[in-house]
């Protein structure tokens, strides 16, 4: 029988700007947003779901201003993912929720919470490559750069690993989350035209051929105000171990990207291009010395 599995991202715009809502309303808004689109996930029989990068606010790393720190909140034990663990439980449905993570006074993170679809916390991944080369991209501001590897998470359905935007331009933690096990990789984005686009299609699907896995890759949409950085483009996909995108979004609006596959095609394409087998990994060592 086939492994099938229904996989779904939501790609949501925030439209409401701090200089006219208080950084507590804007939380609280971009949340109550998301929550039907999480509900008809459920309803539709997703099994796998994935929220965008810091999906409860805008991308407020286009300011540096400390007020966003009040939007941080501790994993497992914010509200938030209190709130997600009990929606993941109603549907059957693991959540990936990338959220700004507080794990102490002066040690915040951008994060990604993975709850099991029995409500349980798996575990979380920290966004390990952190920005700050672009306008607009003040991420160094904000967030410490993880410090938990590349973990795997065995779910219900499959085993899920997460990359977090600016991760998915480095192939070592890409091939790091295959060796731990991965056969569903999620890289919630924030990521704008003009600046990234044209990488958006090649890269994660050159790590779905390179790793044998299938990818899923969620950009939110819209122009965010007051700093208007650029468009959030959208275009959510899911990717086969092949490279082949199975389902993509729309560029402008909010939407349930959802898609079924079959996780007996990792086995399959990794059987016909044996990486795995003629890998070198003595021979790379300086790699970690550069």
């Amino acid at each position: 029988m086939p492994r099938m599995v229904r996989g779904g991202l939501i790609q949501m715009s925030n439209d409401w700007s701090p200089e006219e809502f208080s950084v507590p309303e804007i939380k609280q808004k971009m949340i109550e947003k998301h929550l039907p689109v999480i509900e008809e996930a459920g309803e539709k029989g997703v099994q796998i779901l994935c929220l965008q990068e810091i999906f409860c606010g805008p991308y407020f790393c286009a300011e540096q201003d400390l007020r966003w720190a009040d939007t941080a909140e501790e994993i497992p034990e914010g509200p938030t993912i209190a709130m997600m663990q009990e929606i993941a439980k109603k549907h059957q449905m693991v959540i990936i929720v990338p959220v700004y993570e507080k794990e102490m006074s002066g040690f915040l993170y951008n994060s990604a919470a993975v709850i099991d679809a029995d409500g349980s916390y798996l575990g979380k991944y920290r966004k390990q490559h952190i920005p700050h080369c672009h306008p607009g991209f003040w991420e160094k501001f904000y967030f410490k750069p993880g410090n938990l590897g590349y973990p795997v998470f065995q779910t219900r359905y499959a085993k899920v690993g997460v990359y977090i935007c600016y991760d998915r331009h480095f192939p070592e933690g890409a091939r790091l989350l295959a060796l731990n096990g991965a056969e569903i990789v999620f890289n919630p984005s924030a990521t704008v035209a003009g600046l990234s686009e044209y990488l958006w299609k090649l890269e994660q699907p050159a790590h779905a051929v390179a790793n044998g896995y299938y990818i899923a890759a969620i950009n939110r949409v819209g122009r965010e105000k007051p700093w208007d950085i650029g468009e959030f483009y959208g275009q959510s996909y899911f990717c086969d171990p092949r490279g082949q995108l199975i389902c993509e979004g729309s560029r402008d609006q909010d939407e349930l990207v959802m898609a079924d596959f079959d996780l007996d095609m990792i086995e399959e394409v990794r059987n016909t291009w044996q990486f795995f087998r003629d890998r070198r990994p003595e021979t790379y060592g300086a790699m970690a010395q550069l």
